[in-house]
């Protein structure tokens, strides 16, 4: 089957995405196909590399670890049966702290951090659909990371809705409840892609 054959109109589930072998990448929002933007560039792999390794070197020997896409985010709302779950996703970088939530196929469930590192083209769909999707499933803290201007956005989880952070850049220091003593000097890693 290509991606072409099927019905964008239609509603679907983790079990027909599963089933699918496209050499593109989707996921699923709200039982919505959402092609992904091709290969990303340069830029984007060096920042992803760069909060990958951070976060996984700060994190060893803890509870909490990191994972790098691709790599499926499952966000049930009733049931975590593949049929039930219409939100499917794959974020650049995301943190798990409950080891009951990693199985064969990813993570099932909310992770407590994710990180989206736009790409030119993708923002409305990470600032839209991805910021309701992570906000209702309860992900404490989503990450947003712009290469192309140098900006870093926390929006954090309070009372079931995300409050964002002030726009932070070179010269700021990334912190999180979350992992406690972890810290992100924003210029070390803006100035990684040079």
């Amino acid at each position: 089957m290509e991606l072409a054959e099927l019905d964008f109109d239609k509603l679907y589930t983790y079990a027909d995405y599963f089933k699918w072998q496209f050499e593109e990448r989707v996921e699923l929002i709200k039982g919505r196909i959402f092609k992904m933007s091709p290969a990303p560039n340069p830029m984007h792999q060096l920042i992803v590399g760069d909060l990958h390794a951070v976060l996984r070197n700060f994190l060893k020997k803890k509870q909490c670890k990191a994972f790098v896409a691709p790599f499926d985010v499952r966000l049930p709302r009733k049931s975590k049966e593949d049929k039930d779950i219409f939100t499917v996703l794959q974020p650049d970088v995301c943190v798990i702290c409950d080891r009951a939530k990693w199985d064969t196929k990813g993570c099932i469930g909310a992770p407590d951090i994710v990180v989206e590192v736009l790409s030119p083209g993708n923002n409305a769909k990470e600032l839209k659909n991805k910021f309701e999707a992570y906000e209702e499933a309860g992900v404490q803290e989503y990450w947003i990371v712009s290469p192309q201007d140098n900006t870093f956005l926390v929006n954090t989880l309070v009372d079931g809705r995300y409050v964002t952070s002030h726009p932070m850049t070179t010269g700021d220091i990334v912190t999180t409840s979350i992992l406690p003593g972890f810290t992100l000097d924003l210029k070390e890693l803006f100035d990684s892609m040079n």
